[in-house]
């Protein structure tokens, strides 16, 4: 058995390391992301049926309230607290309905509440898996007792939705789940669908909700704004609106249709999937020791290489 040189040890180790690098590459490039899920749960807010009174707010506190730790928010006028007032999206509330008014003819409500990413940033940038998707319903949820509060979340959210619960001990992170371990679980659907008392929320899977929301663009062209906002935006939502004001007017952000979530998992699963950032350093580490062992030979100072 003859012996191996240095020279040729290399050339083994970084020959390798490259098959390695070029075999999990393409592995990376055959892992493409999941297609839009359309038969995942969702709701279609329509901002024009929308008469504000915020019974939706209302039934979802009163549902989720014991199960995720929430709170009634006085009013600032209300120093008896007699009613439940909040701002904005909090640490105690979930769902939030608001009036965008602009002039006496251009005004409306607009519900706020989690959008069901189907390529979510919130999960993607967990460190923890505390923020997790379901992959059949397509309901993003949160798990407190995995959380360890870096709240990376709230960052990655483009539609700034998860809230934080400063004022407490125990601090959770707060966003709507669809009522997944309350209301949906007991009877099949969300608690602010099943109150709202104009059928602005519609409650279902998301092809049923792009059908509904196509159909009334379709059958009232003059009364809405012709786009139905969450279809594409960051590759779907499952939480989809229908306004007669232009959505970014509502708050609603103008996003792209590419989930940034989706681009950074790429560049991640690329760069670390199978090693294959240690194994190209190494390789290109070992095209450097070759390199000078060249340069040595070429000068009389090398080994033989045998």
């Amino acid at each position: 058995m003859s012996k191996q040189s240095r020279r040729s040890f290399l050339k083994t180790i970084g020959f390798g390391g490259a098959a390695l690098v070029a075999s999990t590459t393409g592995l990376s490039h055959a892992s493409e992301q999941p297609p839009v899920n359309n038969e995942a749960l969702g709701m279609l807010y329509d901002a024009t049926m929308c008469v504000g009174c915020k019974a939706c707010m209302t039934a979802c506190k009163r549902v989720n309230g014991d199960f995720g730790s929430l709170a009634f928010e006085k009013a600032p006028f209300d120093p008896d607290g007699l009613w439940d007032a909040p701002q904005d999206l909090s640490g105690s509330t979930r769902t939030l309905i608001k009036l965008y008014k602009e002039s006496d003819k251009e005004w409306s409500y607009i519900k706020y509440s989690c959008m069901h990413c189907q390529k979510p940033s919130c999960v993607s940038v967990c460190p923890v898996s505390a923020m997790t998707k379901d992959k059949v319903t397509g309901i993003v949820d949160y798990n407190k007792d995995t959380c360890i509060g870096c709240r990376y979340c709230q960052v990655g959210c483009s539609f700034n939705i998860p809230k934080f619960q400063w004022e407490k001990t125990l601090p959770q992170i707060v966003k709507c789940d669809l009522c997944k371990n309350t209301n949906l679980k007991e009877k099949g659907i969300t608690a602010c669908a099943q109150t709202c008392p104009v059928g602005a929320i519609s409650f279902g899977k998301r092809r049923e909700l792009l059908d509904i929301a196509h159909a009334r663009l379709r059958d009232n062209p003059g009364r809405y704004i012709h786009h139905v906002y969450g279809e594409f935006e960051l590759g779907g939502t499952n939480h989809l609106y229908l306004a007669a004001v232009p959505f970014h007017k509502l708050g609603l952000p103008i996003v792209p249709q590419d989930a940034p979530a989706e681009f950074s998992e790429k560049i991640q699963h690329t760069i670390y999937k199978g090693f294959v950032a240690p194994v190209a350093l190494y390789s290109t580490l070992c095209f450097i020791a070759l390199k000078n062992q060249k340069r040595q030979d070429s000068n009389g100072n090398g080994e033989d290489d045998k």
